[in-house]
């Protein structure tokens, strides 16, 4: 018997047991008896919905001392260790796994990577012609990497022929591993031939391969392709962590390969490829499952920290992606960006001011980087600094020698801090500068536009970008509402009406739609369902954009009598 990924749910193994299944919902498990199966069995349920993968492992550790046979258990308590972090007890468990006759695909990935964490290799290559089955790609391209761990590169390299000749929906991938084992062994020439077959490695070789092929043009004297290609991949300004590489390349120094530097390395790239090609699938597990795993066998791997630590965070485990992210050795060329990630989860785990505090330490640090202060003026942001916020973006812009299209991002943000903190004056420049550099971006149009329509400037111009921001993005809710309060602000009342219900169907909750609805309503007569809207804006409100008091007026004297009494108390 085998499980595969996720096969079988805790709330299946309750059914399968004759148990209420717990409900998705936070447990309590005070309220249990300690120590019951029961009680594991509850607790397991939710962390399993939850994406809590330590209480995972801890409920299906006690689940296993009630019933130590049972198999879905140890698979959920192997998945559980492997997730947070514990590859030792996961190794535990897929070893009974294995004795037990019921090794899942999981359980198998583990055993391989502890063959390759302790240089066993010929049990690697028994493993796999005995039928073990780890997936595809890390039972053949684990093989060739365990031959050239035996020392054998014609074996080798015979393993990853083989694997693109039987298996060409993972060609690409053992194209590539091969052109890093051909590196690795200095056959530069072999390498730089398989990596300049962009067709092939374009959808398979993540950004740590570029500077792999980087360093390789940079053996063989090839410099004007390598700058070539490191300005193609990373602009003019290359983020930090690249920056000391392509300074090299500019001044003609080659640059040693240090991607790999044995077949354990090897074997850490293949599943953190793996984590990698997996990252938006259906099971959200696997990419954090492979990225443990390659961890495993690297734990300075710089690129599967970052990966882990933001998969951690997407999954609401802010403990664990913080433990992950400090792994990060401090002279690596990403520790800026764990750090990054550090202040990231502390603001999502709740510790706003904290991670706001972090980020202004760093900025100190760090106050050569761009990336920084953009980060710092995010997080301003989003805590409604404004005036801060517009300080910290300036500060990233002032660092950035030639303004190109890659940073409209950054001039979008500052522009938005600075239209919220009332400076539209020198908001709408740059606003401005943004659209020169991305004319069709709906986000930017529909910002631009919305604003210019509040403030009752430029019309007709502020109504075609919205219009072709709809046209980019029909189905955004925020967006329709735009050209909804466009037309109203027109006094095209009649038009306004169809789009904005158009926009309250793509977000019936949202108070601001529901209360610009009901405006345009009762701008056509209808003022029942005028009042109706009003009350479902109270009712999902506050906002940030809504003035709730002049919601309540509305309802209370009708909503020109309301404007009336507003204005005639400013």
């Amino acid at each position: 018997m085998s499980f595969s990924f996720r096969a079988v749910a805790p709330v299946l193994a309750l059914a399968l047991l004759g148990v209420v299944p717990a409900p998705r919902v936070a447990a309590q498990p005070d309220i249990l008896e300690p120590g019951t199966l029961a009680g594991a069995y509850l607790t397991g349920a939710v962390a399993f919905s939850d994406d809590n993968f330590a209480q995972l492992a801890q409920s299906y550790d006690l689940a296993l001392a009630s019933d130590p046979d049972n198999a879905m258990f140890r698979e959920l308590a192997l998945q559980g260790h492997l997730a947070s972090g514990n590859f030792a007890r996961a190794v535990e468990l897929a070893t009974e796994a294995e004795e037990a006759g019921d090794l899942s695909s999981t359980g198998a990935a583990v055993l391989q990577a502890a063959e390759f964490l302790r240089g066993d290799y010929e049990a690697v290559i028994s493993a796999a012609e005995a039928g073990r089955q780890a997936g595809p790609l890390n039972d053949s391209v684990g093989v060739a990497w365990a031959e050239l761990g035996l020392g054998s590169m014609s074996d080798a390299l015979a393993a990853f022929d083989a694997t693109i000749e039987q298996h060409p929906q993972i060609a690409a991938f053992a194209l590539y591993h091969k052109a890093l084992a051909l590196a690795l062994v200095g056959d530069m020439e072999g390498a730089n031939a398989l990596f300049a077959d962009e067709e092939a490695m374009v959808a398979v070789m993540p950004r740590r391969g570029i500077v792999a092929r980087l360093s390789v043009l940079s053996q063989l004297g090839q410099f004007d392709e390598a700058r070539a290609l490191a300005e193609d991949a990373f602009g003019s300004s290359p983020p930090d962590e690249v920056a000391g590489l392509v300074a090299d390349l500019a001044a003609e120094t080659p640059v040693p390969f240090t991607t790999i530097a044995s077949a354990r390395d090897g074997m850490a790239e293949v599943y953190f490829t793996l984590a990698l090609a997996l990252v938006g699938g259906r099971d959200a597990w696997a990419p954090l499952i492979h990225a443990r795993l390659a961890l495993a066998l690297r734990p300075d791997l710089a690129d599967a920290i970052l990966l882990a630590g933001n998969l951690l965070e997407r999954a609401g485990q802010y403990a664990l992606a913080d433990q992950i992210y400090a792994t990060m050795p401090a002279d690596s060329p990403e520790y800026l960006s764990a750090e990054l990630g550090r202040a990231n989860a502390l603001f999502q785990s709740g510790q706003e001011e904290a991670a706001v505090d972090s980020l202004f330490a760093l900025s100190t640090a760090r106050a050569d980087s761009v990336q920084v202060f953009s980060a710092l003026g995010d997080m301003l942001r989003r805590k409604e600094r404004f005036d801060e916020a517009a300080e910290a973006y300036a500060s990233a812009i002032d660092l950035i020698d030639e303004i190109e299209e890659r940073h409209w991002v950054l001039l979008y943000t500052q522009a938005i801090a600075l239209e919220r903190m009332g400076e539209w004056e020198r908001a709408e420049p740059v606003f401005r500068r943004v659209l020169e550099f991305v004319p069709d971006e709906p986000q930017v149009l529909n910002y631009l536009g919305y604003s210019l329509i509040e403030q009752r400037r430029n019309l007709d111009e502020a109504l075609d970008m919205i219009e072709r921001a709809v046209e980019g993005e029909p189905d955004s809710g925020y967006i329709t509402d735009s050209l909804g309060w466009a037309y109203y602000r027109l006094g095209r009342y009649d038009e306004a009406v169809p789009v904005m219900e158009r926009a309250v169907e793509l977000l019936p909750r949202d108070p601001v739609l529901n209360d610009h609805l009901g405006d345009v309503y009762y701008a056509v007569g209808r003022t029942r369902e005028a009042r109706f809207q009003w009350r479902r804006a109270l009712s999902f409100g506050p906002h940030p954009d809504l003035d709730m008091d002049m919601v309540r007026r509305k309802l209370e004297i009708g909503k020109d009598a309301a404007l009336k009494e507003a204005e005639s108390s400013q």
